[in-house]
């Protein structure tokens, strides 16, 4: 049955402030678990636009000081509907020559995040002028770039009683969509990620006498080499994986031997299962070059709370019905992006469905230095979001 869309009201007369709200949150930008700036700014709008409704509650967790969560008691709730956004930034420094850049230097909103903000904030204001049916839930949430934060709240305790959501929705905006675009897909949204540190230890010697010093140059380089085969050859190629090192840190000058040696890397796969099997390879791959060269190496995995972005398969598939079928919203299927996000660990407990949000800057990629999204993706996305909340809050499952 095809559904009939209304077009919510009170969105246009909205634009200029949220407009404004992003220009102020991307001139603030704050590292993980340090977000004071941005949570007092979202305070400060929050009660704002709840000033005059007597059916909202907000929470500041002691264990999480920077996260926000803003309750919304519905009218005739049969369940809490959860929405959450993230609100920290990247050590990067801007290059957007924007008047309203980063003040604070070396941090930058390169992923977009202030974007995730506005619209959120766009959101919560329409439901604070239209009381939702069922209860809804804004978790405004620190360290998602680093320090996984979602994990962090899930383990605190953060979601107990009425502020458990029964099903969490989030976006995440994406440079290479139209601005306004919202893009979803059934199963994996995004990769899971595992940070990797290996430690080489050998023995340091002049560089005349090889002989009596052991290379962990020589040893670390070919660790590199055959790690290159697990995903070419222990990888099932239809399923895909990454494993990339990027930092290589080794010697101290040209003449002497390296008895140390230090990898810093990373693992992406679209499945936990996947994940888990490249660090066993990974692990066996260790093994060998330790025998092979006669040293000590030593890995450690750290994975956290970033977990593939696993979209649950009855929410989402009403999810894309609603937009596919909105002749308001533009919508596309999108591949899945080995990208990571914490929201995949609140996925696991919690069932829901993350999506993305186009921002029409193509030329270039989340975390630039010169990201410019385009601000006329912040309406649609407040008008889809705003949209399918509602209607899911008339469907009886």
């Amino acid at each position: 049955m095809r559904r009939r869309f209304k077009r919510l009201d009170n969105m246009v007369e909205l634009d200029q402030d949220l407009r404004k709200i992003y220009q102020d949150l991307h001139q603030i930008p704050e590292l993980a678990l340090h977000e004071f700036e941005t949570h007092d700014y979202l305070m400060k709008q929050i009660k704002q636009f709840t000033a005059d409704t007597d059916f909202t509650e907000i929470k500041v967790p002691e264990e999480l000081s920077t996260a926000i969560l803003v309750l919304f008691h519905g009218s005739s709730p049969k369940r809490t509907i959860g929405y959450r956004t993230d609100i920290d930034a990247l050590p990067t420094n801007e290059e957007t020559g924007l008047s309203f850049a980063s003040q604070h230097p070396g941090k930058m909103h390169a992923c977009g995040h202030d974007i995730h903000m506005t619209v959120a904030l766009g959101t919560l204001r329409y439901f604070a002028k239209h009381q939702p049916q069922d209860n809804l839930l804004f978790f405004f949430q620190p360290a998602e770039e680093s320090e996984n934060g979602g994990k962090l709240a899930y383990e605190d305790g953060v979601f107990t009683d009425q502020w458990r959501p029964d099903e969490f929705y989030g976006l995440h905006d994406n440079p290479q969509l139209d601005a306004g675009t919202i893009g979803c897909r059934m199963g994996t949204l995004f990769a899971g990620t595992t940070e990797v540190d290996v430690d080489f230890t050998g023995v340091q010697g002049h560089a005349a006498y090889p002989q009596f010093a052991n290379d962990m140059i020589v040893a670390a380089s070919q660790f590199i080499n055959q790690v290159q085969t697990i995903v070419s050859r222990s990888v099932d190629p239809i399923e895909g994986g990454v494993i990339t090192f990027g930092q290589f840190e080794a010697g101290t000058i040209r003449n002497v031997i390296s008895g140390s040696a230090h990898l810093k890397g990373t693992i992406r796969g679209l499945t936990q299962t996947m994940i888990e099997h490249i660090d066993e390879r990974l692990q066996e791959v260790t093994n060998g070059i330790a025998t092979s060269y006669g040293c000590k190496v030593d890995l450690k995995l750290n994975q956290g709370g970033y977990l593939p972005v696993e979209n649950n398969p009855k929410l989402t598939a009403d999810f894309i019905n609603y937009m596919e079928e909105n002749p308001e919203v533009t919508y596309q299927e999108t591949e899945p992006a080995m990208t990571g996000e914490d929201f995949g660990y609140l996925l696991s407990k919690i069932p829901g469905t993350m999506f993305w949000l186009g921002i029409g800057d193509p030329d270039h990629q989340l975390h630039s230095s010169q990201l410019v999204p385009d601000t006329k993706a912040i309406q649609p996305g407040i008008s889809a979001i705003t949209g399918f909340l509602t209607h899911r809050m008339n469907e009886k499952e």
